[in-house]
């Protein structure tokens, strides 16, 4: 199937943002809160003991993933960190096709590729309040080390610099406060 196209009946929302403004917990509600879907991206990143195939991620090897980068069969792909992270066009073309609202949870990088093929789709840029406060947010975590965390700090402000430039993302939450953000993100997907 190839990832060309436009989007028929559903709606179809990017939500970007660098790594650690908090995508992943607002998108959680996003979906609790309304009747949309989010799309499951494949990486070939390795499966952590949490993360369930085809649920979490579809987990391919290097050689899959360039398969289907060659056969056109993602909306976007990108390579982050040495693994490659991409939307499967099928899965979302069939949900949009049946007039579902469809999120994709992607990066800047990605969104990027995703209004080029698809003009009409909605982009949400979530913002950390700042930068002091974003590198708090990414150490947190404790999944990175210090140089990995520099390297995200570094992506993190090229990301903010490019979707702020774009005129696709029509809308940019600052995640300041958790329950506002929500709100205004429930709100223009309704």
């Amino acid at each position: 199937m190839t990832a060309q196209g436009t989007v028929k009946n559903g709606r179809l929302f990017v939500i970007s943002g660098p790594s650690g403004c908090g995508k992943s917990t607002l998108c959680r509600e996003i979906l609790r809160r309304t009747e949309a879907r989010l799309s499951i991206s494949a990486t070939t990143r390795p499966r952590s003991k949490n993360e369930t195939d085809g649920v979490d991620y579809y987990f391919l090897s290097e050689k899959e993933f360039k398969d289907k980068i060659d056969a056109d069969e993602f909306l976007e792909y990108a390579q982050v960190f040495e693994n490659y992270y991409g939307t499967p066009a099928q899965p979302v073309m069939e949900k949009l096709k049946d007039g579902q609202t469809i999120i994709l949870e992607i990066d800047v990088q990605g969104a990027i590729q995703v209004f080029s093929r698809f003009p009409e789709t909605i982009g949400i840029l979530v913002l950390p309040p700042n930068r002091e406060i974003l590198q708090q947010r990414i150490s947190r975590r404790g999944r990175d080390d210090e140089d990995t965390i520099r390297k995200r700090l570094t992506k993190a402000e090229w990301e903010i610099e490019q979707a702020k430039s774009s005129k696709n993302f029509k809308y940019m939450v600052v995640n300041d406060d958790l329950d506002e953000a929500i709100e205004k993100m429930v709100q223009i997907i309704e």
